[in-house]
């Protein structure tokens, strides 16, 4: 991967933290320079190996940019394994890191997390000062929803079956953060596949997909959680068998369809078992185009300025189905200028380097208020979260599919 590089710089076009800071260190030709002389010297992480890895979103645009094919997502993740293994980082990051890894991937503790976090917003106020620490402490209380939902009871183990007669049966990542955050969007997604005819599965024992932990450099972690959902979705293959594993957060997708590189190195039947589960994997909207989406109401009045999540337009070069279901479902779609820029959110970026997060999202939003909409659509829940708290509606794409369906309209959409 490191030698597939030929360095020609046509990534610092359309990476974000080189747009924005205009460091050659801060691009991927600069990082895999440094991550290249880190590897083949065998040296611990340093500094400032360390510093411009961490402003990687790992948004991959560079990856659809590459004239040579790098795969710049395995080098990166492999770099950031490396710098958890030969880094000592100052004991307030290894803490919040640790708390993050541990906190997030689990809905129960992420939710009490949460209301922690909404009675303790308000002295949000109070924390001053431009340290790393207190930029850190003010963006937690921030992205702290104003109320947290109730926990959804579709999201427990169970199946909920086909209306009519069963044309396909699929398992569903419920998810972690997403569950807790917005429960609206697996609701949906049940709702208008069972509608259509397909039988969904909430798998005992899935969950969290890892790549929260994965893209902390928290490997082991990261591979426990992915075991999981392969060991529930196995099960279920074997047993009445699955024609796809439905994922509704891109981020998680990339993640879920990588599971087979990620295993390739593990005991059999590790390996294996991997690429079926990956191979299985399509995110809605490909599944949505395949199996066939009909709306039933009528056309709304409305504009829909589409955010593509950089894990699903570059992650998985998913670019024309979700805006090709809006507009089959009556909406105006629009796309704002610089769509391949990330948002900022990118997992826990938005966390960990809140004064670049909070750039990238003004100008995304500068951006798709531009197009003048109605209200904005986006596959991840990252995103979503990201660019919320504006004057704007902001869905998941499959909400408005489902209303447009049959289902009940999303809150804050125009009627």
């Amino acid at each position: 991967m490191l030698r597939t590089c030929v360095h020609c710089g046509f990534c610092t076009a359309t990476c974000p933290t080189f747009v924005l800071l205009g460091d050659e260190l801060d691009s991927p030709r600069g990082r895999i320079y440094l991550i290249k002389d880190m590897l083949e010297t065998g040296r611990p992480a340093t500094k400032e190996v360390v510093t411009h890895v961490d402003r990687c979103l790992s948004c991959l645009s560079c990856m659809t940019t590459c004239p040579s094919g790098v795969n710049y997502m395995h080098l990166v993740d492999h770099a950031r394994a490396y710098i958890e293994r030969t880094y000592r980082r100052p004991p307030a990051e290894r803490f919040l890191r640790q708390v993050l890894g541990t906190v997030l991937p689990r809905p129960g503790l992420l939710r009490l997390a949460l209301f922690g976090a909404r009675l303790t917003r308000p002295l949000g106020k109070l924390i001053s000062g431009q340290s790393m620490l207190a930029q850190r402490l003010r963006a937690m209380l921030d992205l702290a929803p104003p109320t947290v939902p109730s926990a959804s009871a579709v999201e427990k183990p169970q199946v909920h079956p086909a209306e009519g007669v069963r044309k396909a049966r699929v398992a569903l990542l419920a998810g972690c953060a997403q569950q807790v955050v917005n429960p609206r969007i697996n609701e949906a997604t049940i709702r208008l596949l069972t509608r259509l005819g397909v039988e969904v599965v909430v798998a005992r024992g899935s969950g969290c997909c890892g790549g929260l932990n994965h893209h902390m450099g928290q490997h082991d972690p990261a591979m426990a959680l992915a075991r999981a959902n392969i060991d529930a979705w196995s099960r279920e293959a074997a047993d009445e068998g699955l024609d796809a594993v439905i994922i509704n957060a891109s981020g998680c997708g990339t993640t879920v369809k990588d599971y087979g590189f990620l295993f390739r190195s593990e005991p059999d039947p590790w390996p294996e078992k991997a690429e079926k589960v990956a191979a299985l994997t399509l995110d809605i909207t490909e599944f949505l185009t395949r199996f066939g989406y009909t709306p039933t109401r009528p056309a709304p009045a409305l504009t829909v300025a589409y955010h593509a999540a950089c894990s699903l337009q570059h992650g998985q070069q998913i670019t024309t189905e979700p805006k090709a279901l809006l507009a089959r479902a009556g909406f105006r779609v629009v796309e704002p200028k610089e769509p391949h820029l990330c948002c900022g959110s990118a997992g826990t970026y938005n966390l960990l380097q809140p004064a670049i997060s909070g750039r990238l999202r003004e100008r995304k939003l500068g951006n798709l208020k531009a197009t003048k909409p109605d209200l904005i659509a986006a596959g991840n829940i990252g995103c979503i979260t990201q660019l919320s708290g504006d004057a704007l509606p902001v869905v998941h794409t499959v909400e408005l599919l489902d209303w447009m369906a049959g289902g009940p309209r999303p809150p804050g959409v125009p009627g």
